[in-house]
């Protein structure tokens, strides 16, 4: 089973004014939730447990946009990294997927795959899916199966966040940074109707930010 930290539902957090935030965002959000520098250091170790798994083969990392492109780019830096000063190290290629499963704060039952027809290309190699946050799991479900078509040699997914919900299928991803409480979260590139992502923290979105930002 893989390893995470825990975010208690109880987690107190962080004030907002200990930290460096966008001031058009100040009003919208209750806490800082996970601050940057605790992603960078999880991110660091998440990169090091893949090579340690995965090192020796060729890697295809797949980033799932868009909320994916912040961790993807930190965690493809630290694998670089440990390549150019360890002895073990991966040839690692890169290629992108849009997945949308989302209505404003709600997650939807239908999921929209974008560039779905670009994967068969994967076809007998090993893959690496980098993910934002996983839910209910049943947008990386589908995403899986329609993968699994197209015979890669192996698959396997990290992702930066796990949330604690009933929603949940069940699914657990393959290396995990952070398991959350069902609260919505945005900040590190994760959104709201494509709002929030120019936040270096991890952050808990307000009621009044709900409305304010509803399409």
């Amino acid at each position: 089973m893989a390893s995470f930290l825990e975010i208690a539902d109880d987690e107190r957090g962080y004030d907002l004014e200990h930290f460096c935030v966008p001031r058009h965002y100040e009003n919208d959000l209750e806490k800082v939730i996970i601050p940057h520098g605790l992603i960078m250091d999880r991110t660091e170790r998440l990169a090091r447990d893949i090579i340690q798994d995965m090192g020796g083969h060729h890697i295809v990392a797949l980033c799932v946009l868009k909320g994916g492109y912040k961790f993807f780019a930190d965690l493809l830096d630290y694998i670089k990294a440990l390549n150019q000063n360890s002895d073990k190290s991966v040839p690692l290629t890169v290629d992108f997927i849009r997945v949308k499963s989302y209505c404003n704060d709600k997650s939807t039952n239908s999921v929209k795959v974008i560039g779905g027809d670009e994967l068969s290309s994967l076809s007998g190699k090993n893959v690496l899916i980098v993910e934002d946050i996983v839910e209910t799991g049943r947008t990386m479900q589908t995403l899986l199966s329609l993968l699994s078509e197209c015979n890669p040699k192996m698959v396997k997914v990290v992702s930066l966040l796990v949330k604690r919900t009933p929603r949940s299928s069940g699914y657990r991803p393959d290396y995990i940074g952070f398991e959350v409480p069902d609260s919505f979260l945005v900040g590190y590139a994760l959104d709201y109707n494509e709002y929030f992502r120019d936040l270096s923290h991890i952050c808990i979105l307000n009621d009044q930010a709900k409305e304010k930002y509803k399409v």
